[in-house]
């Protein structure tokens, strides 16, 4: 017999990758086989990935869970996967995992997390930008009754967004230029501004909270511009080797702004003594059962054509991306 074997999506140099055939060993006794059956494109992350955008100082601190290769290239990233285990511990259930994009794959079992019932698996890739909106939100230190504005309606700021408003008396806000995501800030119960109107409307000035998730350095510019006195400004984008410049010579040091940076990788200090991983992803998944975030997934495409889609995603359709689910 044959030794089993897995395709899998590999970045092969800046705005290229293709599909690799690899070998698939047997799981050992505390390890599982995951059929994949959903992944979806980080476009954040994977954009800079995809391009070879990520600066060799960084190359250490950005390897994914199950990642091969070597940032640039070639590579096999990816942290978003839905599957069924076929074989191992657990076997029928489905499941979620960091892993690359690949058809199967062998991990430990502590690395799989079940997918609560009422969550369907079509949804259940939303998970890892969930757990990057729960950690900002942890970041910011929002309470009761705060005025926030979110900048940036892309997937993470949208979560971010969609948490921030179910603290109770808070007022949300979200800035973005596109018109088109209109739509799914009314599903989430969210105010949409464009940036012009943001800083005309005297309702968001000095405010207590301003989360930027745009990936756009006018986008932060503007997010110090609307915190009030004292407030904390929470950066969730990541650039890259793209520098930034800010107007810290401005109103920064009189107003006592907090610029505060959040990543994923990291569980907030305060918390970690109580939080692990484990504990962050299973709220995220739990936090999924509500309909209105199936808006997030605005496109879906088969596997064997992610090599073109990849290129499409994070090309000439960025702006009408949100989350792009593969199907295998």
């Amino acid at each position: 017999m044959s030794a089993p074997r897995a395709t899998a999506f590999w970045v092969t140099g800046p705005g290229r990758g293709e599909l690799r055939d690899e070998p698939l060993e047997a799981p050992g006794a505390d390890e599982v086989r995951v059929r994949s059956r959903y992944s979806a494109i980080s476009r954040g992350t994977e954009s800079l990935v995809f391009h070879g955008r990520v600066p060799p100082s960084q190359h250490a601190a950005m390897r994914a869970p199950f990642q091969t290769g070597d940032f640039p290239a070639p590579v096999k990233y990816g942290y978003i996967s839905v599957g069924n285990v076929v074989e191992g511990p657990g076997a029928g259930q489905t499941v979620f995992c960091l892993h690359p994009h690949q058809s199967e794959y062998v991990v430990p079992a502590s690395a799989v997390m079940s997918i609560p019932e009422g969550v369907p698996a079509e949804r259940a890739v939303l998970a890892a930008n969930m757990e990057t909106a729960i950690n900002a939100v942890w970041d910011s230190a929002a309470g009761p009754g705060d005025r926030i504005a979110v900048i940036g309606a892309g997937v993470v700021g949208l979560l971010a967004a969609w948490l921030l408003r179910r603290i109770p008396g808070t007022e949300v806000s979200v800035v973005d230029p596109n018109p088109a995501r209109e739509d799914i800030c009314a599903a989430l119960d969210l105010t949409l501004l464009t940036p012009n109107q943001a800083a005309q409307d005297a309702s968001l000035q000095e405010l207590d909270l301003v989360v930027h998730a745009s990936g756009n350095p006018a986008g932060l510019r503007q997010a110090l511009s609307l915190a009030g006195v004292e407030a904390r400004v929470v950066e969730m984008s990541w650039y890259g080797d793209q520098p930034v410049d800010l107007p810290l010579g401005e109103g920064f040091h009189a107003r006592r702004l907090a610029l505060r940076s959040s990543q994923v990788g990291r569980i907030p200090p305060e918390r970690a003594p109580r939080w692990d991983y484990r504990r962050r992803l299973a709220l995220a998944l739990a936090l999924l059962d509500d309909p209105a975030l199936d808006g997030l997934i605005t496109g879906e495409d088969a596997f064997v054509d992610l090599p073109a889609v990849m290129q499409r995603v994070t090309g000439p359709e960025a702006d009408r991306t949100l989350c792009h689910r593969i199907r295998y």
